[in-house]
């Protein structure tokens, strides 16, 4: 049950790492705030890598195409995914968009079901329900909302979420196909080599389309290397966690970054929650434990 405390250790940093990209957006824009995600995460991730590989021996993990495949698949999936968590943001407001992207709680435990036959319980199940309920009420878009844009930017968030979702199951595929033996290892070589590609596909994208974007990530560096180093330290836990535990329960428990993100949004930007969805917020905590305990 360690994935549990790696996984709430996870969010908080992603809570803080979504902040740092917040922050940065309004010079770099949504794709140039998700490509310091990944540019400047990358020396963090290498220190994690050079962990792992001497606690392990040196391990020589084997990169066939039963990895290649779902690591570029959720590689895509993720960029997509942070790109709209941005939008979504700036729309509906850090918290309600942070709570929106949950979203993938039930498409992670049913991809990982339909497609990889991994099980929940019916505890489990139920808590998956609940939550996602719980969270329907709590992002609701509704008048007054923080964002000037409600409705847009809960679209966006759920889009953010399914990506999540897919990313999410992908990477669990990629890391079990690298090192089944040692998983933790096998968690982050799988992260540096995807944010390998993501760091190359975004650069070249933006280097095509939109270099004014490069230049206010470059001129941005003191802040983006805050959430580089953030953005690795998230992205290490989450995928150690999802090499030690299905998709569906892990994303369950990273639903605490809502509540958290909440407390941030109303230190940080002056965000505030309606009484219901404080209660609802309440009532997501629970489908939380439920769904891992499942």
């Amino acid at each position: 049950m360690i994935w549990i405390p790696i996984t709430i250790a996870a969010s908080f940093a992603q809570v803080a790492r979504n902040a740092a990209q917040r922050s940065i957006m309004g010079g770099t824009g949504p794709w140039g705030a998700t490509l310091v995600r990944f540019l400047f995460g990358l020396p963090f991730t290498a220190v994690f890598v050079l962990v792992a590989f001497v606690l392990t021996r040196g391990e020589h993990p084997h990169a066939g195409p039963g990895f290649w495949i779902p690591a570029i698949v959720g590689g895509a999936a993720q960029i997509s995914a942070t790109a709209a968590l941005l939008v979504a943001m700036r729309r509906a407001g850090f918290a309600v968009a942070t709570a929106v992207q949950q979203s993938s709680i039930p498409l992670a435990a049913l991809l990982g079901w339909l497609v990889y036959g991994e099980r929940l319980s019916a505890l489990g199940w139920t808590g998956v329900a609940l939550t996602s309920v719980a969270l329907l009420v709590v992002t609701w878009p509704r008048a007054g909302a923080s964002g000037d844009k409600p409705i847009s930017g809960g679209l966006f968030g759920l889009v953010s979420g399914l990506a999540f979702g897919v990313s999410l199951n992908a990477f669990r595929q990629a890391g079990h196909a690298l090192e089944p033996a040692h998983p933790i290892f096998a968690a982050v070589v799988t992260l540096i080599a995807v944010q390998g590609m993501q760091t190359l596909a975004l650069t070249a994208f933006l280097a095509a389309t939109d270099r004014s974007a490069l230049v206010a990530v470059a001129k941005a560096w003191r802040a983006s290397l805050k959430a580089g180093f953030w953005g690795a330290a998230a992205s290490a836990g989450w995928f150690i966690a999802l090499a030690l535990a299905p998709a569906g329960p892990v994303r369950a428990v990273g639903v605490v970054e809502a509540p958290i993100a909440a407390l941030a949004a109303r230190r940080l930007f002056a965000e505030r929650l309606t009484a219901v969805q404080l209660v609802f917020g309440a009532v997501a905590a629970l489908g939380v434990a439920l769904a891992a305990l499942g």
